[in-house]
């Protein structure tokens, strides 16, 4: 898990300007005090995140970046709600790699 949110956020350290999208997943990123964790990547991010995941799937996400294990926790769940959540989860970070390069 650790390995995908270091994905998304070290993908795109030579992103282009972004507009600023203030949300969770961006303040989650910034916060995260990693080196590629760039304004124009976490606010990227944070796009990519306002359209691929709901308000709710964001919040829950958000706190991935400071717990790890916690994602690890539903990627490994056999609730249906959280296998849903992960593949939105792996679509969001494939996009977001595609995206903010």
């Amino acid at each position: 898990m650790k390995n995908v949110i270091l994905v998304v956020l070290s993908v795109a350290i030579l992103s282009s300007a972004a507009p600023v999208v203030a949300g969770v997943i961006d303040r989650a990123c910034r916060k995260a005090d990693r080196t590629a964790a760039s304004p124009q990547l976490c606010s990227c991010i944070q796009k990519v995140a306002n359209s691929s995941l709901s308000f709710v799937e964001r919040r829950k996400v958000a706190k991935w970046f400071d717990d790890p294990h916690s994602a690890q926790v539903t990627r490994q769940s056999d609730k249906r709600s959280d296998e849903d959540l992960w593949l939105r989860y792996r679509a969001f970070g494939e996009l977001a790699q595609a995206s903010c390069k």
